[in-house]
């Protein structure tokens, strides 16, 4: 839950008026763009790198290339990724935030969907076993029962027990796609059946009171039903409220057609609400999307982090979430418009230096240009109208791979981005 807030803030608010331009698996990538239908229908993904001017042997070089330095690199430099023994269910291996020294749902999630869609069927279940061993709660009086905890020290020992939604949403997902691509196997490499049961937890989990490592807490679901989003956190004793970049319609999409059959609708409407969402959130001349916010799209002042208000670490992936969106359903052109907004106005900011934080109307706060950023706002060329989108991607391309004590966020962006530029973070479809 309570991550990445520990920045400086730089410069007062400005205000930059921006010119505004408008079957099992799936088939080969295509450099076509979007018709309509969407890649979930047409099974082509685009490579926007060979749209760019790279080869498709340069392309995949690369991705193999980021790939074994994340996962297999030099651990002290390198690797996120790190093997920890075995138990009764094989392999265990850990996805680390190197700068805070702790094991987080959400990198966990994205080790296992990076994974999956590089066929790299070892790593994930390894992955997948050390967060079920670590990271699960299966006790029914645990106020947490269901999910998973946010952060837990590498020996397993729980930093805090609650969980962070984004993490869930991911594996959830990456379980379905694991089903699909490799089949079901006993326990808990039943993709499926692991899924599912994540799934309904999410949405209808019933209030659960009880002792954590951190005191007494009050846990129900992690969606807020009324509203059909995806909440902050279940915890009752925080203000109910929600993280733009934790809203993920694509996937909503696809737990619509593959999980609980009582839930399908639910998802569904999850979907649009979402996509409305990101029209309520963004700033009509940036597009950049606070920190937190209200379920009505305003900024939501943490208690704890007043700047949450503000486009900080996590709203960096709002936009890749509408861009991929729209890459797979082509349900909402808003999101194009939403694409064009938001990379004129890092354009408008020298598209090789601009920072990663600012005020929603436009103020730099962190003038570091984050590889994790640069990452992000490759993706939304999935969406854009514009041809400024190309800069992003020769941009994105010229960036180097994470490394050092950072390496684990930005890391972990770099390669879920890689695979969305290079048309190789697909839909896998059920058999």
């Amino acid at each position: 839950m309570y991550k990445r807030y520990n920045f400086k803030i730089y410069g007062a608010g400005l205000i930059i008026t921006l010119f505004l331009t408008g079957c099992r698996g799936p088939m080969n990538s295509s450099q076509n763009t979007n018709t309509g239908s969407g890649a979930f229908a047409t099974g082509q993904y685009r490579n926007l790198f060979l749209e760019a001017g790279r080869s498709q042997e340069d392309v995949d070089a690369k991705v193999n290339a980021v790939f074994h330095q994340l996962f297999h690199g030099d651990p002290n430099r390198h690797a996120i990724y790190f093997p920890a023994g075995t138990n009764a269910d094989g392999p265990l291996a850990y996805i680390l935030d190197v700068h805070h020294n702790d094991v987080r749902s959400e990198g966990m999630s994205y080790g296992m969907m990076i994974a999956v869609q590089l066929d790299k069927k070892q790593e994930f279940d390894a992955i997948w076993n050390w967060a079920k061993t670590y990271m699960s709660h299966d006790s029914p009086n645990h106020p947490a029962y269901g999910y998973f905890s946010w952060s837990v020290k590498p020996d397993g020992k729980p930093n805090d027990e609650m969980p962070a939604p984004d993490g869930e949403e991911y594996i959830a997902t990456a379980l379905y796609f694991a089903a699909h691509r490799w089949g079901n196997g006993s326990g808990i490499y039943n993709y499926k059946a692991q899924a599912d049961r994540l799934l309904n937890n999410m949405k209808n989990r019933k209030v659960i009171t009880g002792d954590t490592v951190n005191g007494i807490r009050t846990v129900g679901n992690l969606f807020d039903i009324e509203h059909k989003m995806v909440r902050f956190s279940p915890v009752i004793e925080i203000r109910d409220h929600t993280d733009p970049s934790y809203h993920l319609p694509a996937f909503y999409e696809l737990w619509a057609r593959w999980g609980p059959e009582a839930d399908k609708e639910f998802w569904s409407q999850a979907a649009q609400e979402s996509r409305d969402f990101f029209q309520k959130t963004t700033h009509p001349v940036t597009g950049l999307s606070p920190e937190y916010a209200d379920f009505d799209g305003s900024p939501w002042a943490s208690p704890y982090d007043g700047r949450s208000i503000h486009f900080k670490a996590d709203a960096c992936r709002t936009a890749m979430n509408w861009a991929v969106d729209w890459a797979w359903w082509a349900k909402d052109p808003r999101q194009q418009q939403l694409s064009d907004r938001i990379q004129a106005f890092f354009e408008s900011k020298n598209i090789s230096h601009y920072g990663e934080h600012f005020t929603l109307d436009g103020a730099t706060l962190s003038p570091r240009h984050s590889a994790g950023l640069v990452a992000c706002n490759a993706v939304v060329g999935l969406a854009s109208t514009h041809p400024r989108a190309k800069l992003f991607i020769e941009d994105f391309w010229d960036t180097p791979v994470p490394a050092g004590r950072l390496r684990y966020y930005e890391g972990t962006l770099y390669m879920l981005a890689m695979l969305h530029c290079s048309g190789q973070f697909r839909v896998w479809h059920s058999r």
